[in-house]
This record gives structure tokens, sequence and C-alpha cells, in this order.
């Protein structure tokens, strides 16, 4: 445990205290994003000799997939979901409106626990096959049509509130694995509460839906301060960064649809989606689906006359996509979903057979590959911002070195996390070795994938 910084309290207070500065900067945020994906979308292409500097369409390219998403991602593992609670634009846009809605209940259909992890294989495939990194238009409309969704959702349920964050995000359910590993929590002391011995405040509007006085950890919790200090029992606290995954993930509440999302989405499909651009062995897939077809005298696939909201579609600048590289394209990521994802299951699952466990144990021991998730999806993301900066002429001749530390840290940090779930689920001896050498084989697996992609094919 570590001790508690009067100053975070007071940071959290702070957060409650100044609610019209914090609605101020959300607004500024709407506007910024407004103007980065709207305005883009309508200019015309860049010509080739172009730089960020000087056109407004490669500095929204830089800014959304060099800067915003990559360091977003960094700081739900830093601070813990503040980001979703005082800076995004969906979610304000989305309670903004939902004051002013229909105010419905939540249907049961979409608080069915499986829709973040639909919405983010989706959304990931999706922006692959129309290049969203790549395209103004293809930004405006994923980014965009999540913000209509979101907006949509909010005008139809809740009365200040953020439904489609709560349940139907696309990223929520990535935001609430990397969370888990924030160093910063609001705590909750649930008998304090009920002594309702503190400071009798303003009952706090939860936006995200939260039980406050049962709240444990960081996964769902927005990070936004309104309940701080409420009945002298809830406070901004700093704790280990491994306890929300050594304790509060032991829990049998925690869905199975998290450690599903982690093996199969962050760690297979999300490292099929950064690789394909590189793969040697998408091209030799792409290849031999060509000499098939010309066997065979199919040549429609080999067409690039799809729209470009279906495929990449951009001739003016010899980038077009044909219905056999969309093919190619699904076949590879929802490969790398099932076999990669897949053989992180059997692992985790060997493992625990050889703990003598079952149960929650095996949702509990795959979140030990947490920080390995947030770090490919980081080293992905960054690649972006890697390759926007060298064309603007930077070298950057650190970067492989700082790669390879982000690697190997992530890799210690969830073998390490591993090593102690097992332990806390009494496995010694024999047992908890041949547990912890399948969990060292994913790890294993996961960092030869990333190093295939920056070192192997290079």
């Amino acid at each position: 445990m570590i001790a508690q910084a009067p100053w975070l309290t007071r940071v959290g207070d702070w957060l409650r205290e100044h609610a019209k500065i914090i609605r101020a900067v959300q607004w500024l945020v709407v506007g910024f994003y407004l103007v980065l994906l709207v305005i883009p979308a309508v200019l015309p292409l860049p010509p080739a000799q172009a730089g960020m500097l000087d056109n407004l369409t490669l500095l929204a390219q830089f800014v959304f997939w060099g800067l915003w998403w990559p360091f977003v991602l960094l700081s739900m593992v830093l601070f813990g979901r503040m980001w979703c609670g005082v800076l995004c634009p969906e979610g304000s846009l989305s309670e903004w409106i939902s004051w002013r809605g229909l105010g419905r209940g939540t249907p049961r259909w979409i608080r069915w626990g499986g829709w973040p992890t639909v919405a983010f294989i989706l959304t990931t495939v999706y922006g692959q096959l129309i290049s969203v990194y790549d395209y103004a238009q293809a930004a405006l409309l994923i980014l965009g049509g999540s913000t209509v969704a979101a907006m949509l959702v909010g005008y139809l349920y809740g009365r200040g509130k953020r439904v489609w964050c709560r349940y139907l995000c696309p990223v929520s359910g990535v935001f609430s694995l990397l969370a888990r590993l924030a160093p910063l929590h609001y705590k909750v002391d649930e008998q304090r509460w009920l002594e309702n011995s503190g400071p009798h405040l303003a009952t706090p509007n939860c936006a995200p839906l939260l039980d406050i006085r049962r709240m444990q950890g960081a996964s769902d919790c927005h990070a936004c301060g309104r309940c701080s200090g409420q009945r002298g029992a809830v406070q901004l606290s700093a704790r280990s960064p491994n306890q929300e995954i050594l304790i509060v993930g032991n829990q049998p509440q925690h869905s199975h649809w998290d450690s599903t999302l982690l093996l199969f989405g962050v760690l297979g499909l999300a490292m099929g989606a950064f690789q394909w651009t590189v793969s040697p062995w998408f091209i030799a897939l792409k290849q031999a689906a060509a000499e098939w077809l010309v066997d065979h005298e199919l040549f429609w696939p080999l067409e690039a006359d799809a729209p470009w909201w279906l495929l990449t579609h951009y001739p003016q600048v010899n980038d077009a996509f044909s219905w056999l590289d969309g093919a190619a394209i699904l076949a590879y990521i929802g490969g790398s979903a099932v076999l990669v994802g897949g053989a992180l299951w059997l692992l985790v699952q060997a493992a625990v057979r050889l703990m003598g466990r079952s149960g929650n144990v095996f949702h509990h021991l795959a979140l030990s590959l947490t920080p390995l998730g947030g770090a490919g999806l980081f080293l992905g993301l960054s690649a972006t911002t890697v390759k926007l900066l060298r064309y603007e002429g930077l070298l950057l001749s650190w970067v492989p070195l700082a790669r390879a530390a982000l690697l190997v840290g992530a890799i210690i940090w969830s073998l390490y996390l591993a090593w102690k779930v097992i332990g806390r689920h009494g496995a010694n001896g024999l047992r908890r070795l041949l547990a912890f050498s399948c969990m060292s084989g994913a790890a294993a697996l996961i960092g030869y994938g990333w190093w295939l992609q920056f070192w192997g094919w290079n």
C-alpha cells in the first residue's frame, strides 16, 4: 500500500469545485476536435511536397494519429480515465445533449457487456480498409460517425449521463483495461460512506452511471472528480500500479469480455492491423490469391472500383484498394486475431490447468498480460508518429532503442504480474513454475510479433 498524499486529495477536490472551468476546457477541446476533423475532410488532398507545418490536412493527421491517440492511451496508464471524464469531446457532447434529450431508461440490449469488444473489432478492421490513418475523409467517417452515434444515444437515453461511454464506445473496453495499471484512482471507503460522517455535499452526478459507494478500482471510473470528498469517503489517492489486477481483478463480477478483448482484440487483432502493411506474409498471401484468380479467369476481384467509404480509393495519388486487397486485409487481420489470440488463450488455459484451478482464475491470469497489450497499442500507434516525423526530415535514431526498452519493460511487468497472480491462487513449487512457463510463452509470442514488425522484417 502507498500512503495517501494530501495534495492528491486537494487535486480531486479542485476538480469538483471548479466544474465551470472544466466545462470551458471541454468545449475548447470540442472546438479543436471539430476543426481538425471536419475542415481537412473538405480540402483537396495535400500535394506530394507539402509538410505538416504548411498543410492543415497533414497537421490534423499528425495531431490525431501521431499525438492524440497514442498519448491518450498513455494517459490511461498514468492517470486512469481522466481523459474520459475531463477532456474527451465525444463524452462531453454526449452528456451535454442528454440533458436536452428524451431521458429514456437504458434498454437491456445496450447494457450487453460485449459491445465494447465488438465495436473495437469493427472500427479497427473498418479503419484499415479505408486507411483511416492516412486520409481525412476516412477519419471524419469513423471518428465523426462515432461522435454522431454518441450524441444520438445521449439524446435518447439517460438524463445528464454518458450511456454511450459506459456501454457502447469502441475504445471504452481498451481504456478500462489500461486504467487498471494507473497509479492514481478515486479510493472509496465504503464503511465511512455508510457512517455518513463526512461533509454533506450535493449528490454528485456520476455520468458513467457507477455505484460510487461500491466502486473499487479505476477501470470504469472517469476520474472527473465530481464525487471527490463525498461523505468524506472518496478521495483521489495513489496506489501501486499492480494493485487493481492483483486484487480487484480476482473478483467474480468482472466480465469475461475483459479477457476476450485483451487476448483476441488488443493483443491479436490489433497486432495484425498494425502489421499487414509491412508483412511479407501479407504480400505472399495476396500474390497467391491473385495467381489463383488469374488461373481461374476471375478478374473482377482485381478491380479497384470500390467507393472510398468501403475500400481505400484515391486514384489521384495512386492509392486504391482492389477487392482482393480488401479480402486479403480481412484475412490477415482476422487470422492474426484467431491465431495469436487463440494461442494466448490456450497458453493461459494451460497455465490454469497446471495450477489445478478453475473458475475466475483464467480471467484473472489473462489480465496479467495487460501491460503488453498497452505497450503493443502504443508501439503500433506511435509508428505513425515516427513515420510522419521522418517525412518532415527528422532522423529519430533513438526510436529503435526506445521501442526495445518499452517492449522489454512490458514483458517483465506482465511476467511479474503473472507470477504474483499464480501465487495468489495458491499454486506453489512445480505447479507454479509450470504455469509460469506457459505465461512466459505467451509473453514471448507477443514479443516475437512486435520484433518481426520493427526489426525482423526490416
